[in-house]
């Protein structure tokens, strides 16, 4: 059985500076999953989680930038975009992914609180393809995609 080799999207990772966690094959939305990415990208750890536990909660929307086609407006987000949804259960991945990365970021020595997210990428991973039955004995293609998303932090200078 051949299984696969997975690696970094990020380029330039230094052993000393960055410090990463990844989850593969994920059953939650692309979509949902690239939006949070976007949001997430540029925050402290403690800051993500927080924002991320909002969103769980239903307090502060996740501005949806480019999948915002019939997405409803909210009046919780901030820069300059209206649309936005609560993509809970992609949130709550994300919150173990924060988890793993600080958790790889404590075992590494590092000041978790100077910890930024540098880079928050989201690959579409494997295709389930499968069939529901439909009337009349036929049935309908199912498909539904896998989900990569890494996370890279750097820590930061204190100013």
């Amino acid at each position: 059985m051949h299984m696969p080799q997975f690696s970094y999207s990020f380029q330039n990772f230094d052993k000393a500076r960055h410090v990463r966690a990844a989850v593969r094959e994920k059953s939650i939305s692309h979509k949902h999953s690239r939006e949070i990415a976007v949001a997430i990208k540029g925050m402290s750890i403690e800051k993500a989680r927080e924002f991320l536990e909002n969103v769980v909660a239903k307090k502060v929307a996740v501005p949806y930038r480019r999948y915002h086609n019939e997405v409803a407006h909210r009046t919780n987000i901030r820069d300059g975009f209206a649309a936005g949804r609560f993509p809970q259960k992609a949130a709550n991945e994300f919150l173990r992914l924060l988890d793993n990365l600080e958790s790889n970021a404590e075992y590494k020595g590092m000041d978790l609180d100077r910890l930024r997210i540098v880079s928050a990428v989201v690959h579409k991973g494997t295709k389930l393809k499968r069939f529901t039955p439909r009337a009349m004995g036929r049935s309908s293609p199912k498909v539904d995609t896998l989900v990569h998303v890494e996370l890279v932090a750097q820590e930061v200078s204190s100013e």
